[in-house]
């Protein structure tokens, strides 16, 4: 897992930055072909540090997907719509997520290779999106390409730079650290401290999943009904936190799941606002560089935030022990993931609009 999600924390920015200069459509077809092809390969090899180079290579070809995908949502839909259209396709990754695991998990029986050939579904969407994807912006010309490299990373950097930018891009990180927090112990709150089953994990998370899959669709709904976006997104911050907590504070499995729900439903709607956001306050020929600057952070919170839990459960296990240190680590997560999330929105609602070369 580490070795997949570590090459798109730096990745990511340079697909933004080549999307917004050849187009999102070649970036698209490349990140789907190379995910494919690096994905399927797995199943071939005998050397877990031969998978684990492929896993490292295939990770290179998500950062080419998901950021570009989400920036191609802002190109093509605004206001409500867009707002709408990153939710289904938060509710898509939560459909993927609880449906191709259970996949696996019956492949997985036949023999270990066959779940990694599942990734070869990459081939058929890259030929949809060859044939039918219509560019939503148009690539620099020859001329342009050779002069304004410079310029562009520069105005890039001032977009990045500016408060009503950098805001959300912290706040995006924010939202992904509450969750991998949920995942990465989900599991061990279940069976250590609740002394229930696997199974039982196994479940609640697919409740995660589902929580947020349903909870995305509605995302536009409820922009519709907010003159400002900044209530509902503080009111669905606070919720995460609300669910987490209970989730590492609950006595029982019923407990947990009503944590999990409120969790879920505050994770699909937040951070379908903030990829909407992020794509709304870029202009558009920076907007890939945003997003994927954004999805970095979030990247970046996922690799982040299991390493400083464990450090922190191991320290303070031996003065409260396992079971309080751990209730004690997820709840101090839940409350400052969100509390970063909510202070950088009201930074973010009171700077004025980006302006880059006066535009």
């Amino acid at each position: 897992m580490s070795a997949f999600t570590a090459p798109a924390v730096f990745i990511i920015p340079v697909t933004g930055f080549l999307a917004d200069r050849y187009g999102r459509r070649p970036v698209i077809l490349f990140g789907l072909l190379w995910f494919g092809a690096t994905g399927t390969a797995i199943a071939f090899v005998g050397e877990f540090r031969v998978a684990l180079a492929l896993r490292f290579c295939q990770g290179i070809g998500f950062a080419a997907l998901t950021p570009i995908i989400i920036t191609s949502l802002g190109d093509l839909y605004s206001g409500t719509k867009e707002a709408t259209a990153q939710g289904l396709r938060f509710t898509g990754s939560g459909v993927a997520q609880t449906v191709f695991p259970l996949a696996a998990g019956v492949l997985v029986g036949v023999g270990w290779q066959y779940p990694f050939l599942l990734y070869a579904i990459a081939f058929p969407i890259a030929l949809v999106v060859y044939r039918w994807f219509e560019e939503p912006v148009h690539a620099t010309d020859e001329a342009e390409s050779e002069v304004a490299v410079l310029e562009q990373l520069t105005d890039l950097w001032a977009v990045v730079s500016h408060r009503r930018a950098w805001t959300i891009v912290v706040a995006r990180g924010s939202g992904t650290l509450v969750w991998l927090g949920f995942l990465t112990y989900n599991s061990i709150v279940v069976v250590d401290v609740l002394g229930r089953t696997p199974a039982a994990a196994g479940l609640l998370a697919a409740v995660a999943s589902t929580s947020y899959a349903l909870a995305a669709t509605q995302a536009g709904r409820l922009t519709a009904r907010f003159e400002r976006r900044l209530y509902p997104l503080v009111t669905t911050n606070v919720a995460m936190a609300v669910g987490l907590t209970t989730v590492f504070l609950a006595g029982s499995l019923a407990v947990a799941t009503v944590g999990v729900v409120v969790m879920g439903v505050g994770f699909g709607i937040t951070l379908s606002l903030y990829r909407s956001i992020v794509t709304d306050v870029a202009p558009p020929a920076y907007r890939g560089g945003l997003v994927s600057i954004g999805e970095g952070s979030g990247r970046a919170a996922a690799t982040v935030t299991p390493i400083a839990m464990g450090g922190a459960i191991a320290v303070a296990a031996p003065r409260l022990g396992f079971v309080p240190a751990v209730r004690a680590v997820g709840a101090t997560t839940a409350v400052v993931g969100v509390a970063v999330g909510v202070v950088c929105l009201f930074l973010m609602s009171a700077a004025p609009p980006i302006r880059v070369d006066g535009a």
